[in-house]
């Protein structure tokens, strides 16, 4: 399971974030993931969670034990994928984080405009300089992502490692078909964002309705809160009682068990929250809940 950080300097501040971080260290995990847009909402603004990351690490001592993950792209001080815009990214992000490599850096989202040519030649630069050590694509479509790694690979310039899109059992459309096809052709990691659909998959959204503590709750409810959503919800808690574990676990694992899918991204405002997610690398789903949880989801 790879933490989000996504709430840090957002939803929690920077003492309840170090609480987050360091039990998933303790936990057995290595591997965030953040953007330099992170903390947008949050009082300190954009970059903050980097900013809240890069203090961690320094206090803690344990870069060489980590992977870290952020993105370039989105900000909008800073949008597209130009070779200058990635340079300036880069620089900002490093800065923030306070560390000499990004271990994955993710192109946060496709720019139409900047010949994909500049772009990998832009991260082919950053890779051979030693800034960063992989590229990875977000938010890419099927097409997009093959022209990518087709130049990459023609022209011997970096080519995508891994893929971030949005899917989990709520929306599986999105990726289930030519771009898990391109990832799995072309040997791409698939990490995929909002692995609990924003929070709905975690059990906290009832039938029955009820206030929910989330500033995305009303955008939840509305996306999701239908009899699918709410067959799928049954299925889980059913799952999850069968394993006696938490509802966002098997969720979880449902993810991680899927073709291509490397590691799921879930992020956590509480060490209580932290605990039910790191336990679905514990889970093993049967085929025949597999297979349940694909139909209800289907």
């Amino acid at each position: 399971m790879c933490l989000g950080g996504n709430v840090f300097g957002w939803t929690i501040d920077e003492e309840r974030s170090f609480a987050v971080l360091d039990a998933y260290m303790e936990a057995g995990g290595n591997f965030i993931d953040t953007a330099d847009t992170y903390g947008r909402r949050g009082p300190a603004g954009a970059g903050e969670s980097e900013r809240i990351i890069g203090r961690w690490i320094a206090a803690r001592g344990n870069r060489q034990e980590l992977v870290i993950a952020t993105k370039v792209g989105m900000s909008p001080d800073l949008s597209g994928l130009s070779q200058a815009t990635i340079q300036r990214g880069v620089e900002g992000s490093l800065d923030r984080l306070g560390i000499e490599r990004i271990d994955l850096y993710y192109a946060h989202k496709d720019d139409p405009g900047t010949p994909l040519e500049e772009t990998l030649g832009a991260f082919d630069e950053l890779i051979r300089a030693g800034t960063i050590r992989y590229a990875a694509a977000s938010n890419y479509s099927a097409s997009r992502l093959a022209e990518a790694l087709k130049i990459g690979e023609r022209d011997g310039m970096a080519s995508y490692a891994a893929l971030q899109p949005h899917y989990n059992l709520m929306e599986r459309a999105g990726y289930e078909g030519e771009l898990a096809a391109v990832c799995g052709r072309h040997g791409l990691a698939c990490v995929p964002y909002f692995g609990l659909a924003r929070g709905f998959l975690s059990g906290k959204y009832r039938r029955d309705g009820g206030d929910v503590d989330s500033p995305r709750a009303d955008g939840v409810q509305a996306s999701y809160s239908g009899e699918r959503g709410f067959a799928v919800l049954d299925c889980l808690e059913d799952i999850a009682t069968a394993h006696q574990t938490a509802v966002a676990a098997v969720a979880l694992a449902w993810l991680a068990a899927q073709p291509t899918v490397v590691a799921p991204i879930a992020s956590a405002t509480s060490i209580e929250q932290l605990t039910e997610l790191v336990a679905s690398v514990e889970v093993e789903l049967s085929p025949a809940e597999l297979a349940r949880l694909n139909d209800a989801s289907g």
